[in-house]
């Protein structure tokens, strides 16, 4: 039975130190819209006739699909073991979450402006015991309208906005922030979400990784520059 992979990043390092060969199973025009860097693309039909010539049999091989769901990847495997490939990965949660967590991309479709493209990496954080005055002085040393809210794990538990925050003295932060915050993933395309968010007057949502850790905060406005930018590059 291959083995399954589960964590991103653990594929990310075997493929950035070339220890392992990386090949997408899914239809030609999907891997050429976008894939995972260094990826080649074998087709599930194509394997018995292709794998022996473009693959290294001695070398591990991680195949991946679309997604969890998608069962190209595992048949893949299966397939490739019968043919000899002794060490061979099947990377479970495949291209939907490599994408949905912010990693980069190859492709036709690479250069579209995603939610994580655009979000701040550098944004202020707070836990949910920390004073809030802190936060108030943070978000005011630093001309932040928001801080995000995370755990031990940067998962997100909320936002904590000044305008609200600033209305309040003493306290911590638990007692003050917005619970529950919608979230986005770093694959989300940006002029739809933009479009959402004026609609609903978000000024600014957590992006986060399929595990609900903390990639960015996109905030409106940088979202509407990074758009116009992107429209006035196409005419």
């Amino acid at each position: 039975m291959p083995a399954r992979i589960f964590d991103r990043q653990e594929v990310f390092r075997l493929v950035e130190q070339d220890l392992a060969q990386l090949v997408e199973v899914l239809p030609r025009q999907a891997y050429e819209q976008v894939h995972l860097p260094g990826a080649i693309n074998i087709g599930l039909r194509d394997l018995d006739e292709e794998a022996p010539r473009r693959l290294d049999a001695e070398r591990p091989v991680i195949v991946y699909c679309a997604d969890e769901l998608c069962d190209l990847s595992p048949r893949a495997a299966a397939r490739l073991r019968r043919l000899g490939f002794r060490q061979v990965y099947d990377y479970v949660p495949g291209k939907a979450d490599w994408l949905a967590a912010g990693l980069p991309r190859e492709g036709e479709a690479a250069d579209t402006a995603l939610a994580g493209d655009v979000a701040d990496r550098n944004v202020p954080l707070c836990t949910l015991d920390q004073p809030l005055d802190d936060v108030v002085d943070m978000l005011d040393e630093t001309g932040r309208r928001a801080a995000v809210v995370v755990d031990d794990d940067q998962v997100v538990m909320g936002l904590v906005r000044h305008r609200e925050a600033a209305g309040h003295t003493g306290g911590t932060v638990g007692d003050t922030m917005r619970p529950g915050p919608v979230t986005v993933r770093a694959d989300q395309p940006l002029p739809p979400l933009l479009e959402r968010m004026t609609q609903t007057g978000t000024a600014a949502v957590p992006v986060t990784d399929p595990e609900g850790r903390l990639l960015g905060l996109l905030e409106r406005d940088d979202a509407e520059h990074a758009v116009a930018r992107r429209e006035a590059m196409v005419h």
